[in-house]
């Protein structure tokens, strides 16, 4: 299988077929991400026919000896079908849409057993399609896209240079809901700086209250040295939050959110992980940041931060 770069996926697509159909990112702005500095490019399209020797490969893979007999020492007649593909690259749903449906055909015609495409995608990336154009490739597959939104915090999204308003992120998401066309946020924690985490969390609460994202998946920033961030704390331009104002941040955010979702801080930039249904599961996960507040120091939050070569 062909692979550039790391190969970054949320955590809830590790049983999904990792296809790489793009590398790097189309934005390559954002002040705090240094996910893809390790590449040549900011952002590539795989040739067709790379593309498709992946799936053959896959396709050849789920009938070869070998993968029979490990099914079969798993008591299983034969390996699981595959059911979902998750296309690689920052965000693959900036491909035009006729590109998204070659590639679903492709999918579908060497794996007939995919019943669903997702990837991670920008805000943005739909802008560019019509609605007939997402009515179109859901109903070839693509659905449950992962859209790091990071918040509803208008400055910050501003200051880091994200590209979007709140305003876009409802109307983005919105045409997405008409489509069918499910998706979980990203949740960046900290992104709104020093002595505003409580107001970010706040003005993320009510643009998300607005809309049905499936997930909402808190990540904490990172600020790492190679990081244009990390240039600005330097000059004295921007601040981080503590570590424990994060803390307070995602109390806040869970406070206001009144939809139902699934709240999951799953990934390597939280010290603590933390799962549960709103609003069935609110005043626990509430427990959980209040017993982490009480009790959890300062400093070992730092290190653990400190401790986290890269996410």
């Amino acid at each position: 299988m062909h692979s550039t770069g790391t190969v970054w996926r949320p955590p809830y697509e590790a049983d999904s077929l990792l296809l790489e159909v793009t590398a790097g990112c189309t934005h390559h702005k954002c002040k705090f991400c240094t996910l893809y500095a390790d590449l040549p490019f900011h952002f590539r399209l795989s040739p067709l026919k790379d593309i498709e020797s992946d799936l053959l490969e896959a396709q050849i893979l789920c009938k070869s000896p070998v993968s029979m007999a490990c099914a079969q020492l798993e008591g299983r007649r034969g390996p699981a079908p595959i059911r979902r593909v998750f296309l690689t690259g920052a965000n693959p749903f900036v491909l035009e849409t006729e590109k998204l449906l070659e590639i679903a055909r492709r999918i579908h015609r060497y794996l007939p057993s995919v019943r669903s495409i997702g990837c991670f995608a920008r805000i943005t990336d739909s802008a560019n399609k019509t609605d007939e154009d997402l009515v179109r490739l859901r109903q070839v597959g693509y659905d449950a896209l992962t859209i790091g939104v990071e918040t509803g915090d208008d400055a910050a999204l501003a200051f880091m240079r994200k590209g979007y308003t709140s305003r876009d992120i409802l109307i983005q998401c919105k045409r997405l809901e008409q489509a069918g066309m499910t998706y979980g946020f990203f949740y960046l924690t900290g992104i709104s700086g020093k002595g505003n985490g409580a107001s970010g969390a706040m003005a993320s609460a009510e643009i998300f209250n607005q809309l049905h994202p499936f997930l909402i998946g808190p990540n904490m920033l990172t600020v790492y040295p190679d990081s244009e961030l990390f240039a600005e704390i330097q000059r004295g331009s921007w601040t981080e939050e503590d570590e424990l104002e994060k803390y307070r941040e995602l109390h806040t955010l869970v406070e206001h959110l009144e939809i139902s979702t699934y709240f999951a801080a799953m990934g390597a930039s939280n010290a603590f992980q933390l799962r549960g249904e709103l609003p069935r599961d609110k005043e626990s996960l509430l427990c959980a940041l209040e017993r982490i507040l009480s009790e959890v120091r300062e400093e070992d939050l730092r290190q653990y931060r400190r401790s986290l070569p890269h996410l």
